[in-house]
C-alpha cells in the first residue's frame, strides 16, 4: 500500500456507520396509527374528518421528517408551522375519537424530536408529553394518561439524542476526512521539495562535472578520469540519500553541504569563498542551512555564469545568517517565486526565519536567509522537511 492510500475496508466500515441521513427511517413509525384506521374502516370514525385528519396528519409528518435532515429546512418557518398544523390536527383527533388516536402524539413528539434539537426541547418535550397525559387522561381515563405522556416525551427525547448523535458523528468524520485530505496534500508537497533540492543539486554536478570530463579527456585523461570518479561518487551518494529521504531518516549538515559546494563550484569553474563564524548551530537550524546552501549553489552552478562565489555562515548571539553571493548576471537566476527558493521560503517561515534572493548591489546575485539559532518549536514538522528529521 502507497503511503497515501486510506484503509479501504476500514473507512468503508465507517461510511456506513450511524442511521441513514434521510427521513425513510423514520417512516415506519406511522405504522402507531393502524389503530385509528382500523377504527376507520369499522365506522367508529365519521370517515370524512377521520380520513382527512389522517391524511392531513401523515403529509404533514412526512413532510417534516424529511426536513429534519437538513439544518437549514428544519429551522426554516415553514417547518415550525407544519410542526404546530401537526400539534392542531393531533389534538382535533385525539379530543374528538380519543383511544387509539391517541397514539398520534408519540408520533408528534418523534416529529419535535427529529427536528427541534436545540436546546428548547429540555422545556419542550415535558411540556409536550404533559400536554398529551392531560388530553389522553381527560378523553381516554386518567390510566392512560401516564402512557401517553411518557410514550411521547421517550419518542421526543430519544429521535433527538440519536439523530443529534448521528449528525455529529458525520460532522466529525468528514472533519477526519478533510485533515486527513489537507495531511496527504502537505505530505506530498513536502516529499516533491525534498526531491526536488536532491535531485537538483545531485543532477546539476553530475552534469557540470561530466561536461569538465569531456572538456580534459583529450589533454588530461588522469584529471578526466578523476572527474568521472567523482560523478560515481556523486551518483552513489544521491542514490543513498534518495532512499534515506523516501524512509524519512536523512539527517542534513551544514558543514558536509559547504564542502559538496566547494566541490560543485570548482568543477563548474566557479571559484568558492566560504566563511563560518559564530556558536555551533542547533541540528534543525544546520538542516535548514544546509537546504539553502545545496539551493543556492545549485543555481549559481546552473545559472549564473558566475567565477567566483562567497558563502558566509554569521552565528550571532540569538540568530544566524547565511549569504551565498555569485558575482554572476542576476537576470539569469531564479527568485523566490521559483520552485526550490519557494519551499525554503516556507520552510525557514515555519521555523522563524526568512529568506530572500535578489540582484546584490555590488553587482551579482544574493540569496540570504535568517534563522533563529536554536529552532523556534523543535516539535514543529514544518520547520524541518520530513526527510530530514530522524
Amino acid at each position: 500500500m502507497t503511503w497515501w492510500a486510506r484503509p479501504k475496508g476500514r473507512n468503508r466500515e465507517c461510511e456506513d456507520a450511524g442511521p441513514p441521513a434521510s427521513g425513510l427511517a423514520l417512516l415506519p413509525w406511522l405504522l402507531l396509527g393502524l389503530g385509528s384506521f382500523a377504527n376507520l374502516i369499522k365506522g367508529d370514525a365519521n370517515p370524512w374528518v377521520g380520513g382527512l385528519g389522517i391524511f392531513t396528519f401523515n403529509s404533514l409528518y412526512i413532510g417534516v421528517v424529511f426536513r429534519a435532515f437538513d439544518r437549514a429546512a428544519r429551522e426554516a418557518l415553514s417547518t415550525r408551522l407544519a410542526l404546530l398544523g401537526m400539534g392542531l390536527v393531533t389534538t382535533g383527533l385525539a379530543v374528538t375519537y380519543g383511544g387509539s388516536w391517541l397514539m398520534f402524539f408519540p408520533l408528534l413528539g418523534l416529529a419535535v424530536g427529529a427536528t427541534a434539537r436545540g436546546r428548547g426541547l429540555g422545556v419542550g418535550a415535558p411540556l409536550l408529553a404533559a400536554f398529551a397525559a392531560v388530553v389522553a387522561g381527560w378523553r381516554g381515563g386518567w390510566s392512560h394518561a401516564p402512557d401517553i405522556g411518557y410514550a411521547t416525551f421517550l419518542s421526543c427525547m430519544v429521535t433527538a439524542a440519536i439523530l443529534s448523535l448521528s449528525e455529529t458523528v458525520r460532522e466529525l468524520r468528514a472533519a477526519r476526512e478533510e485533515l486527513a485530505r489537507r495531511a496527504v496534500e502537505k505530505e506530498r508537497l513536502r516529499f516533491s521539495r525534498d526531491l526536488h533540492d536532491l535531485l537538483g543539486h545531485t543532477l546539476s554536478v553530475i552534469v557540470v562535472k561530466s561536461e569538465a570530463a569531456r572538456r580534459l579527456a583529450g589533454r588530461d585523461l588522469d584529471a578526466a578520469l578523476a572527474q568521472l570518479g567523482d560523478i560515481e561518487s556523486v551518483g552513489r551518494q544521491a542514490l543513498t540519500e534518495i532512499r534515506e529521504a523516501v524512509t524519512g531518516y536523512r539527517e542534513g549538515s551544514l558543514s558536509t553541504e559547504l564542502t559538496r559546494a566547494r566541490s560543485a563550484l570548482a568543477a563548474a569553474s566557479v571559484e568558492p569563498v566560504v566563511r563560518q563564524s559564530g556558536a555551533p548551530l542547533a541540528p534543525q537550524t544546520e538542516a535548514l542551512l544546509g537546504w539553502v546552501v545545496r539551493e543556492a549553489v545549485t543555481n549559481v552552478v546552473r545559472h549564473s555564469r558566475a567565477d567566483r562565489c562567497e558563502i558566509t555562515v554569521d552565528s550571532a548571539e540569538e540568530r544566524v545568517r547565511l549569504t551565498v553571493t555569485d558575482n554572476g548576471t542576476p537576470i539569469a537566476h531564479p527568485t523566490t517565486d521559483g520552485t526550490g527558493l519557494t519551499g525554503l521560503t516556507e520552510r525557514l517561515a515555519a521555523a522563524g526565519g526568512s529568506l530572500t534572493a535578489g540582484a546584490a548591489p555590488q553587482g551579482g546575485f544574493t540569496v540570504a536567509a535568517e534563522l533563529p539559532v536554536g529552532p523556534a518549536d523543535p516539535h514543529d514538522e514544518d520547520a524541518v522537511p520530513a526527510s530530514l528529521r530522524s
